[in-house]
């Protein structure tokens, strides 16, 4: 999956499989999660929040159940 960086401390990179609905996501420290089950519209609020960091720890990590790849 292509994931795009983010400008964040906690977040490299995001990426989202639209046909599986599943969200990708590289921590700073090297470590890759997906998440299952996110809709598109989640993913593209994700991109466009002003502090990835923040919508990631409240409607990601919150909502969502991810598994290490």
């Amino acid at each position: 999956m292509e994931r795009k960086r983010v400008h964040s401390s906690k977040i490299r990179s995001v990426g989202y499989d639209e046909k599986t609905m599943t969200l990708e996501v590289e921590l700073s420290s090297g470590q890759v999660y997906q998440y299952p089950k996110v809709f598109p519209e989640v993913y593209r609020r994700f991109m466009a929040a002003p502090n990835p960091t923040a919508f990631f720890d409240d409607r990601i990590e919150e909502e969502y159940t991810g598994r290490r790849v």
